[in-house]
């Protein structure tokens, strides 16, 4: 069995046609079918229920299926790592979603550039969930996210866990009212949510905050982007709950309150290939580290590996 049969495979039993999955690898279905006839001869075994429309996976074809995507992936991996290895001029490419450009990630990258002037670093902004199947795809090294998910194939890094805040229009009734705010206290407010796509986001963790308290707002209005919820704020068309970074962006239209809940947080996440030990990488993660003890802000030293 070689490599080509997995990837043959894998692509047959993942758009369940012989024609699409011809078409995806770029070659004719004959010697496609062939392929994976020659591949289930070398197993002794049936993958696919051949009268079944769409084309389905046997029982047996299920498990191998589980097997070869991991397979393949750590091979994607390997073929990664040992380019970077073998390069004298390294490169480095973190993807980020948006949000995290308001906290530390910029001076993050500064130093980094800084101290590793070899090192050839790009940005790239993406989704939490783009950021791993880049990462799988080998696009990216390193992702910063917010969202937990669960993936055998990616290693986790919780950093620290960041405090939600409220971003009120300025002169706000809630602002001068009380010193702190529940969200019990914004259910009567429109609640502006961001991002609107894709989701999992940002946006879940918040009204996952609401749900797990039994409180609806009375209206949610979902937008693209953390500057379009703080502008329709500054406009008075609502509230938005907001990461504790956004203090940095200076508004004189918006203010900001504390809420009363300390573990209504939203965590600062990086993630890598589950194999990937390079020394960028732990050169990065001991970078983070030394800014969060110099700044004094809280962090957690914990890898989260999904088994």
């Amino acid at each position: 069995m070689e490599l080509r049969h997995l990837r043959y495979f894998v692509a047959v039993a993942e758009e369940r046609n012989f024609t699409r999955a011809a078409q995806r690898l770029h070659i004719a279905q004959p010697p496609l079918s062939r392929q994976i006839q020659q591949l289930e001869e070398i197993l002794g075994v049936q993958l696919f229920e051949r009268n079944s429309r769409p084309l389905k996976l046997t029982e047996t074809g299920k498990f191998f299926y589980s097997h070869a995507v991991q397979l393949i992936a750590q091979t994607n991996d390997l073929e990664s790592m040992t380019r970077r290895v073998g390069n004298i001029e390294r490169s480095l490419s973190v993807g980020f979603v948006g949000s995290t450009l308001y906290g530390m990630l910029p001076k993050i990258i500064r130093r980094f550039r800084d101290e590793n002037k070899s090192v050839e670093l790009s940005l790239h902004e993406m989704s939490t969930m783009d950021q791993l199947r880049a990462l799988k795809d080998g696009r990216i090294d390193i992702g910063f996210g917010r969202i937990r998910h669960e993936d055998a194939n990616i290693r986790r890094v919780i950093l620290r866990e960041e405090k939600m805040i409220v971003a009120l229009p300025v002169g706000h009734p809630l602002s001068v009212s009380k010193p702190v705010l529940s969200l019990r206290d914004l259910i009567y407010e429109t609640l502006i949510v961001f991002p609107k796509t894709p989701r999992p986001s940002y946006a879940d963790q918040v009204l996952s905050a609401f749900q797990e308290r039994a409180l609806t707002p009375r209206r949610i209005y979902e937008v693209r982007e953390l500057q379009i919820a703080l502008g329709l704020v500054a406009a008075g068309e609502g509230i938005s709950v907001v990461p504790s970074s956004v203090y940095g962006l200076k508004r004189d239209d918006v203010s900001y309150m504390e809420l009363d809940d300390p573990t209504l947080t939203s965590p600062i996440i990086m993630s890598m290939r589950a194999m990937d030990e390079s020394r960028d990488i732990r050169e990065m993660l001991a970078l983070i580290y030394r800014l969060y003890e110099e700044e004094r802000i809280p962090y957690s030293v914990r890898t989260d590996k999904m088994e």
